[in-house]
């Protein structure tokens, strides 16, 4: 009983984090609550991410390519098809003439998601070290240029728009708790388990009968779904994008909000993404000038970057197990132990 009680507290702190931003996000003016709404469908894509790096102890440079295939999967196949016709000429008559409703969307891209990370993930996962970081930034690599330039499947260097913009704060909130849940299921699974044991020993998990191909393929196919299913939430939030909005950039920030909160809890993923996600939105605002305790702060453009730059480096260097120290949070010791 004890035991489940604490891995309930271990589920319950990252979901009850995520309702109170939503509930703080209701208070504030618009403007400041289209940040609060970033900031919890970045917790989807950095949740998403810990999947595989947290359990396994990979870094992949590369699952921004799962969000950027699920965001143009879901925007495509949900605008209307009249409109298709206008400003999407060139893309295939199945992918032209079909249009899905909102919830269907992000099923199909989280399919998408998880489709396209079993596929890469088949070569990808015999790696290790730099190796398997490396390849990882190739698929980032290959993603971003067959999107930028294969009108057939979109639209190529230009934008997607006319993407009804579904994803409010209650879509937001909702997707969140749905890829936290996941994210807890699967951590605590056999799959979860073993592949946790890949990662602290690899040799010994082998030589007790653990697959780590397969375990790392199964999660890195898991993680990609909950990417895909986040670039779904994504899109529909901001109702147009780009491929340069799905790569380098975004790659950078959800590397920082997952080791700046702690790689290898699920609270640190969710704390990192809120805690970064509110520290980049204040820097957005201070590099288009903004009034600080009577003060006007106007930061040269591209600040921001730098400045999350070096509070990663910081957190590499001074707390490499995150804000979070890398654990979740518990039941108090002397009540697990009664």
């Amino acid at each position: 009983m004890r035991r489940t009680l604490d891995a309930l507290v271990v589920l319950a702190a990252p979901c009850v984090l995520v309702i109170a931003t939503a509930l703080l996000a209701t208070t504030l003016s618009e403007a400041n609550e289209i940040y609060a709404l970033n900031a919890i469908v970045g917790v989807s894509i950095v949740v998403g991410l810990y999947v595989f790096v947290g359990n396994s102890g990979v870094v992949s440079f590369g699952h921004v390519s799962f969000v950027a295939v699920g965001a143009f999967s879901a925007g495509l196949m949900s605008i209307p098809v009249e409109s298709k016709t206008g400003v999407l000429p060139d893309v295939y008559p199945f992918l032209r003439d079909t249009t899905y409703s909102n919830i269907v969307t992000l099923l199909i891209a989280a399919a998408a998601g998880g489709v396209f990370a079993l596929v890469v993930g088949v070569p990808l996962m015999r790696l290790n070290g730099l190796a398997a970081g490396i390849a990882t930034f190739a698929v980032l690599e290959i993603t971003h240029n067959v999107l930028r330039n294969w009108t057939k499947i979109g639209p190529g260097p230009t934008t997607l728009s006319l993407v009804p913009e579904t994803t409010g704060l209650r879509q937001a909130t909702a997707g969140a708790l749905i890829v936290i849940v996941i994210a807890w299921a699967y951590q605590r699974s056999r799959p979860g388990r073993l592949l946790r044991a890949t990662s602290m020993d690899p040799a010994a998990a082998q030589a007790v009968g653990v697959n780590v191909h397969r375990q790392r393929l199964w999660a890195f196919a898991l993680s990609g779904a909950l990417c895909g299913f986040a670039g779904g939430l994504l899109v529909h939030f901001i109702g147009s994008m780009t491929t340069e909005e799905v790569y380098l950039e975004l790659t950078f920030l959800s590397l920082a909000m997952l080791v700046i909160g702690g790689a290898t809890s699920l609270w640190g993923a969710v704390v990192g993404a809120l805690v970064v996600s509110g520290i980049d939105s204040f820097l957005i605002q201070a590099e288009e000038s903004i009034d600080v305790v009577g003060r006007t702060l106007d930061l040269p453009e591209g600040t921001r970057l730098v400045a999350l730059g070096v509070l990663m480096a910081l957190a590499l260097i001074l707390r490499p197990s995150g804000l979070t120290g890398g654990r979740e949070v518990r039941l108090p010791r002397r009540i697990r132990s009664t």
